[in-house]
């Protein structure tokens, strides 16, 4: 059931079209940066208009703003010269299904994968498990908006974020496709 060989199949078609994208240059084209969750429903340089070298997008379970995140949007900045950012949340994001508690009791049980029911997620797996979930802030999300606002104002309050970088928060509606604006986490972003 792996997907290998599909990967290097279409990887060797794209590198026989691959062309002058070898002479892009190091440093995103259009100077911004977007922060975003893994979601595979969710493809930025569709609903942002990108092509190869425009930006960076920087992908997380949530979007969200993690040490992780900050240290590549730092990077952006101070060796890459990106001048704006973007934190893009989603409709619909699997971060809201479940608690800090609900992950590290279901990683107690097993590590196997977990199933999603009406009543939430649930552990199908034999076992063994491990208690180590509970040592991990897993940055779930109960409130979609407040959320975004959240990760702007803690990249915003981070030392060395400067203040003159613009940080824009949206919802990426996945049954739309539109981006709706966070006025809140907007304003709390806006340079200083």
């Amino acid at each position: 059931m792996s997907v290998l060989d599909e990967v290097i199949a279409a990887n060797e078609a794209y590198a026989r079209e691959f062309g002058d994208k070898g002479e892009l240059a190091l440093p995103p084209a259009r100077h911004f940066a977007i922060l975003t969750c893994m979601d595979a429903r969710l493809d930025p340089a569709k609903y942002a208009g990108l092509s190869e070298g425009d930006a960076h997008v920087i992908r997380n379970a949530g979007g969200r703003a993690s040490d992780d995140a900050i240290r590549s949007l730092v990077i952006s900045y101070k060796l890459l010269g990106t001048s704006e950012w973007f934190v893009i949340h989603h409709s619909d994001c699997g971060m809201e299904f479940f608690t800090n508690e609900v992950m590290a009791d279901l990683l107690d049980k097993s590590l196997e994968t977990a199933a999603l029911g009406e009543n939430g997620f649930h552990d199908v797996g034999a076992g063994p498990g491990s208690s180590e979930g509970h040592n991990i802030d897993w940055l779930t999300i109960a409130d979609r908006n407040l959320s975004v606002v959240e990760d702007v104002e803690r990249i915003r309050d981070h030392p060395l974020v400067p203040a003159g970088i613009a940080i824009y928060g949206y919802v990426y509606d996945v049954r739309t496709g539109q981006l709706i604006e966070v006025p809140e986490a907007t304003a709390a972003g806006a340079p200083v």
